[in-house]
């Protein structure tokens, strides 16, 4: 018998027919002996409707009161959801309850929409799987130290399934998606695009934070930290599938880097068109530019990603990094009213048509040439690089957006991701 966790996503639990089919699927899973913890988000939608009434209603200006009510609108979704597919497991002969966070309870800290979970108290639910129940727990939400509901921002059902798992020590956590898998690359671009049967955590670490949007990356975090071993698998294969044959499938997300994996030195392409370019053009070469710029980028709590300071002319130097698209105007006003005078920079400028395409792979720390080859690949498709950073196991350029998905398939193509790699 192993404790297993398994997440369910919103298109999973979209209608009452598909929650009828997660019952079934958990049913066979905890008649098959194993104890089982079920994390399943809001029916596909609910959230967003929640969400937008509130919006209706809302006043201008935001608040943490604001901020609060939010989370106690948003955080109702999954309570639905936990209690119908409670039903739907009882209708199946199972002894199945459900729990909000706050009744479990899931204690967070108090950054209303963005909470972080701090700690779970799983006293209530081994007490329940000792009984032979299945227990299914809110995904997405849990409680401050003042007792207030908290949500922990989107795709945070993923977090609490991992958190879960990791404060009961699961035997592992199996999170079912509309995909079934962790991929070479989106094969909505790329049509070869080849499905991993593992991928080390670091690799997928990297994959989550450069655009894949499979994991969330707090998720995949939560899981290197407590080395919870991960499973993304798909929901829309029969409930009934062989548990043996579901138990292997998808992708396994692993900390064991064995000699097989060596065998790839890129395992993905990532890429990500929700970026900006900024530039501050001609501020001083001097100690602490840097700081002056990004201080109050930071102090404004926008995330900074890229970072390129050009070579000194006459003493003055171009510093260009990179956002969130979301927070690009914010930036640019940032710089303008303020950053700019303070410094004497000469201009701002912008570019919202950008984008990353990364490769990831933990074989690139042992061979030699791997960010060349990326290059000459780019080189030949005519793409002029921008921007380039790196790190152990990846290589990631900023490139003018039209280019993306021309660049994704090169790269692709370059690295024979289409095929296995040949164990040595």
């Amino acid at each position: 018998m192993a404790l297993i966790v398994h997440k369910y996503g919103g298109t999973s639990m979209g209608s009452t027919e598909r929650i009828r089919n997660v019952a079934k699927r958990v049913a066979k899973w905890a008649r098959a002996g194993h104890q089982m913890v079920v994390v399943p988000s809001a029916m596909s939608g609910e959230t967003n409707r929640l969400l937008g009434l509130a919006k209706e209603l809302s006043p201008k200006q935001t608040s943490s009161a604001l901020l609060r009510e939010l989370d106690m609108i948003a955080a109702t979704g999954e309570q639905v959801s936990v209690g119908l597919l409670a039903i739907a497991l009882q209708a199946e002969g199972m002894e199945a309850i459900s729990y909000t966070g706050w009744q479990v309870p899931v204690q967070t800290d108090s950054a209303y929409t963005k909470a972080r979970i701090q700690s779970i108290d799983d006293a209530r639910v081994r007490a329940d799987l000792e009984a032979g129940r299945v227990v299914i727990i809110t995904g997405f939400q849990g409680i401050d130290s003042d007792g207030h509901i908290t949500t922990l921002g989107r795709g945070g059902s993923d977090t609490s399934a991992v958190a879960v798992a990791a404060a009961m020590k699961a035997h592992e956590c199996l999170i079912y998606t509309d995909v079934d898998g962790v991929y070479t690359t989106d094969p909505r671009i790329v049509a070869e695009a080849r499905r991993l049967s593992t991928i080390s955590f670091e690799e997928m670490l990297e994959m989550a934070s450069l655009g894949s949007k499979v994991l969330q990356i707090r998720s995949v975090e939560f899981a290197g930290k407590y080395r919870v071993p991960l499973r993304v698998l798909s929901s829309f294969t029969p409930w009934d599938i062989d548990i043996e044959e579901e138990a292997s499938s998808g992708t396994l997300i692993t900390f064991e880097e064995d000699e097989k994996m060596e065998q790839a030195v890129v395992s993905g392409i990532a890429f990500n068109r929700d970026e900006a370019k900024i530039t501050v053009m001609g501020v001083p070469d001097k100690p602490g530019i840097a700081y002056q710029i990004l201080g109050a980028v930071a102090e404004a709590n926008i995330d900074v990603d890229v970072i390129i300071q050009n070579v000194s002319h006459d003493g003055k130097t171009d510093f260009s990094f990179t956002v969130h698209r979301n927070d690009y105007q914010r930036t640019i006003d940032l710089l303008q009213n303020q950053v700019a005078p303070s410094t004497g920079a000469t201009q701002v400028l912008g570019d919202t048509k950008i984008c990353k395409v990364s490769i990831v792979g933990i074989g690139m720390r042992s061979h030699a040439g791997v960010a060349s080859k990326m290059f000459r690949a780019l080189s030949d498709e005519g793409i002029n690089i921008q921007m380039i950073t790196t790190s152990e196991i990846k290589t990631s350029v900023v490139i003018d957006e039209k280019y993306m998905e021309l660049a994704v398939r090169a790269l692709h193509r370059a690295f024979e991701l289409d095929q296995e790699p040949v164990a040595a």
